[in-house]
């Protein structure tokens, strides 16, 4: 199996029987060069999207330790024009966010019309960590799946384009980035015990993304499962899918900016009429 899209919520999910290494029959090199393409025509609708200042976009990435979110920003992000692109990391909440309702530090960072915001870990991480580690009652993290699904929905009917990514590793290959990350100088600031104990966790977390993304799935916030075991297929589906899901707004940005050019010409032909 693929990619999977999941946009109905309570729709069930079964990470076991999707598979985390490319499908058959595409080629490193073949993504390479859809990877540019797409990477060309993502930058033209960010322009579009930047000048016409009708919607913006969220891009949510959510995945285990070593699979590949920071990559995924370099190498898909990296085709947008920094200007208009803020990437904000959610780590552990300092305490002023604690002061506030969980979801405070995350609508913070929502992005504003015409420009993309990308969640490295995202408002998520309070229906998992705080699942596995009992930070909070379950009674309270099991409230969280509705008001994640309203603040999405509240984004959407004010113009947010949401996309989610769950990058899906196998427990084999993260196993495999974790000791190169020990074997190579250049990687060795990214060690942590940490991420070896949250492994000992691998079936716990595994339950709880299956429940954050069956519960969150919806039309206008869907759930892409992204296989993440080959890091250039992953770059590949993520900019398939920004591109795929940005096309048909293309025409409402092009029309807004005609509009636009026209209302700015008729100001500069009064200007110089007044002047002449």
């Amino acid at each position: 199996m693929g990619v999977v899209t999941f946009d109905r919520n309570g729709e069930k999910v079964n990470l076991g029987a999707i598979g985390a290494s490319p499908p058959g029959g595409v080629t490193r090199d073949e993504a390479a060069r859809e990877l540019e393409s797409l990477g060309e025509e993502l930058f033209a609708l960010q322009d579009l999207l930047w000048g016409a200042r009708t919607h913006s976009v969220l891009v949510v990435l959510q995945g285990r330790d070593a699979a590949g979110k920071d990559g995924a920003i370099k190498h898909v992000v990296g085709h947008l024009n920094p200007r208009g692109v803020h990437v904000t990391s959610f780590g552990v909440p300092t305490e002023e966010e604690r002061e506030h309702d969980f979801l405070w530090r995350v609508h913070r960072h929502a992005p504003r019309k015409g420009e993309f915001a990308i969640f490295n870990r995202s408002h998520y991480e309070d229906v998992l960590v705080v699942r596995i580690h009992d930070l909070v009652p379950r009674e309270i993290w099991g409230e969280r799946f509705g008001h994640i699904r309203d603040f999405e929905e509240l984004l959407s009917e004010h113009g947010t384009i949401v996309l989610k990514f769950f990058l899906h590793i196998s427990k084999d290959e993260q196993k495999k980035r974790l000791l190169e990350r020990e074997e190579d100088p250049r990687t060795a600031w990214k060690l942590n015990p940490g991420d070896w104990e949250e492994r000992e966790k691998w079936g716990e977390y595994t339950d709880a993304y299956e429940d954050a993304i069956s519960r969150t799935a919806t039309k206008r916030a869907p759930w892409t499962i992204v296989p993440a075991d080959a890091k250039w297929y992953r770059n590949l589906v993520i900019a398939r899918e920004l591109v795929q899901t940005l096309r048909p707004y293309k025409k409402i940005w092009q029309d807004k900016l005609d509009q636009v050019g026209k209302q700015r010409k008729a100001e500069l032909d009064a200007y110089r009429a007044r002047k002449s």
